[in-house]
């Protein structure tokens, strides 16, 4: 019986309304007011400089009056800035105004016996003009138009129900971190996000591909949305409509698969596997199953798994808010009983909410194999015990929620418990809840955690829900709540459900510890379980163990002498993350982005019937295979 190798997050990075995931900045903003004061100006400082309040300029922060400030200097004049500019807030006009979004009204002019006459360019005519025009020339390029009724559109403008979102940074351009030109928000995301999580290992990435095979490389990322604004599938869909023309770009980039296909081409310039599953909500963790199935069989060593979503756009919200989905202005008001909604507690997971809250981000992991790890030194942050997927069976409605999410839940316990051990999921397990503060999500989620808490003896389980914070960001989704969890497993504060007052009536509460505060563990936890749900009976669990935990497994698969050395070469690459740390926290991100950059001279290709080597990879793709099915051939 081969041995299962262990699924490792050796890198991590992204962007959201948080700030930066790498060097858990992002989680850092979520418990700001527990931290220590020095890591708590730390993370003020690094998001002014990302908002532009503040440059780090000859080895100093400064103003725009050029003075140098320092960490305090920074919290005390910029905090409340940062803070206001950070998470879930009024969606800036940036985007879109929300009181008086674009839109087209309809109308009829001319009626009766009378007739309408104007006067147009000849080459503004429609093609063909309707036949019951009478058009007569005019001097120069002008004609008059006689007709008896004319269809128009108005350009106008209307209030958004929904005015809140979870938003990058204020002031922060992604775009602004490469050479962005045309490229949808979404795909902005993508490259900085993935660029994040690649340099966050402290590894340069031709030193991985020295000992790696070409094929040995994996990357899966999506999207659910596509990309809907005006550089993708927005731009588009709208042109012919706007009298404009369709662009080269528009229909490739609007693609779903682009998150994975940018990594590819312009990050890492794999040849290797690569994938882009979607389901719904649920899609950053359908991705990690197949990227930790590929490492656990050995189809694959290092594995790229991310998630990029920008669906801060009028028509995405307006899909969402017709379907009743989202947390109207209005219905706000009426269940806080006030005339004015606070645009920062929109999102409420467990509370008594209204509906969730869209959000963009773009969150991603690198994945190795245990072997592969102990061997270049990697920094190992957790590991991805198991991840479960299942559908809700027959449906009445395809958003509603189904029995599909209680199998996932089950047998993740169930296989943490087979590999931890009883007491690890008892007592040093947590729960990152889907918690999209539906009222529905709050008693379906909720019912299913107590019950599965009953069955394996769990009395206090703790229930995180970062949606609380950053939003709702459909496919990335999950991918914040892995990030968190991994901030969960360094810092041991549980990030509270703050914008709530208190606990639903209706929530099955009895077994769970949801608080309205950040808590502080008094133990290290040794696992978290991601819990996803989407629409369509899309439902996800994972098992992610923590960092301690991954280290006594290896200690006892490898042995004292081993990893003793893997010790020392890991000084020296968490040397190189720190450096990278503190670069992008001074605002030199130093983003990764290839164009037209080592291309592969197909001519130069050697191929036998052993090996094909790739010019400009080390080592070869491997031609022998076995006979898998050698007991069913002659």
């Amino acid at each position: 019986m081969s041995v299962a190798r262990l699924p490792v997050i050796v890198g991590f990075g992204g962007f959201n309304a948080a700030g930066r995931s790498s060097g858990h900045h992002a989680y850092r903003r979520l418990v700001i007011e527990s931290l220590p004061e020095e890591s708590r100006q730390e993370t003020l400082a690094g998001l002014a400089v990302m908002m532009g309040l503040v440059s780090h300029v000859d080895g100093a922060y400064r103003d725009s009056a050029d003075q140098v400030l320092g960490l305090a200097d920074i919290a005390a004049r910029y905090g409340e800035q940062v803070l206001d500019g950070t998470l879930i807030r009024r969606i800036d006009k940036t985007f879109f105004d929300v009181d008086a979004a674009h839109w087209q009204k309809s109308a009829a002019l001319g009626s009766g016996e009378s007739t309408l006459v104007f006067e147009l360019r000849k080459r503004d005519l429609p093609e063909p003009p309707p036949p019951e025009w009478v058009i007569e020339d005019l001097d120069g390029d002008k004609v008059r138009v006689t007709a008896a009724s004319l269809e128009v559109k108005f350009d106008s403008y209307r209030d958004i129900p929904v005015k809140s979102a979870g938003q990058l940074p204020r002031g922060f351009n992604p775009g602004s971190l490469y050479n962005s030109h045309y490229h949808p928000r979404a795909l902005q995301l993508a490259v900085i996000g993935a660029s994040d999580a690649i340099q966050s290992m402290g590894l340069k990435w031709q030193e991985i591909m020295a000992v790696v095979q070409p094929d040995q490389v994996a990357v899966y990322a999506s999207n659910v949305m596509s990309q809907m604004d005006e550089n993708g599938f927005g731009g588009l869909l709208q042109s012919r409509l706007k009298g404009g023309r369709v662009s080269a770009k528009q229909c490739p980039l609007g693609l779903n698969t682009m998150p994975a296909d940018f990594v590819n081409a312009y990050i890492l310039g794999s040849v290797g596997q690569t994938g882009a599953i979607t389901g719904a909500c649920a899609s950053f963790l359908y991705n990690l199953q197949a990227a930790a199935e590929d490492i656990a069989s050995g189809k694959c060593r290092v594995a790229v798994v991310g998630c990029a979503e920008a669906p801060i756009v009028a028509e995405i919200i307006d899909g969402y808010a017709t379907m009743g989905a989202l947390a109207s202005e209005d219905k706000l008001k009426k269940l806080d009983g006030t005339d004015e909604a606070d645009p920062r507690r929109t999102s409420r997971p467990f509370g008594e909410n209204a509906g969730f809250t869209m959000a963009e981000a773009s969150q991603y992991v690198v994945l190795m194999d245990d072997a592969l790890a102990i061997e270049l030194g990697a920094d190992i942050h957790g590991a991805v015990g198991d991840v479960f997927i299942n559908a809700d069976g027959f449906k009445k409605s395809i958003s509603a929620p189904g029995p599909g999410n209680y199998v996932t839940m089950a047998k993740a316990v169930a296989s943490a418990r087979a590999i931890l051990g009883e007491e690890s999921v008892k007592k040093r397990s947590f729960i990152q809840a889907h918690g999209s503060s539906t009222p529905q999500n709050r008693v379906t989620e909720s019912q299913i955690f107590d019950q599965v808490a009953q069955v394996f003896g769990i009395d206090a389980w703790p229930v995180s829900a970062v949606k609380a914070y950053v939003g709702h960001s459909l496919s990335a989704a999950s991918g914040e709540q892995l990030i968190a969890s991994l901030g969960v497993f360094k810092y041991g504060i549980i990030p509270g459900i703050k914008t709530i007052d208190k606990v639903a009536d209706d929530v099955f509460a009895d077994r769970l510890q949801i608080s309205t505060r950040d808590v502080v563990v008094s133990q290290p936890l040794d696992v978290a379980f991601l819990n996803s749900k989407g629409f369509g009976g899309n439902n996800a669990t994972a098992s992610i163990f923590a960092p301690h935990v991954v280290e006594r497994m290896l200690k006892r698969r490898y042995g004292e002498k081993l990893m003793a050395r893997y010790h020392d070469r890991r000084e020296q690459v968490r040397t190189a993350a720190q450096a990278y740390d503190q670069a992008a926290l001074q605002g030199d991100f130093a983003t990764i982005y290839h164009f037209g950059e080592g291309l592969i001279d197909e001519s130069q290709i050697k191929l036998d019937l052993e090996s094909l080597q790739l010019p400009g990879f080390v080592q070869a793709v491997d031609l022998t295979f076995v006979n898998r099915f050698a007991d069913m051939c002659d």
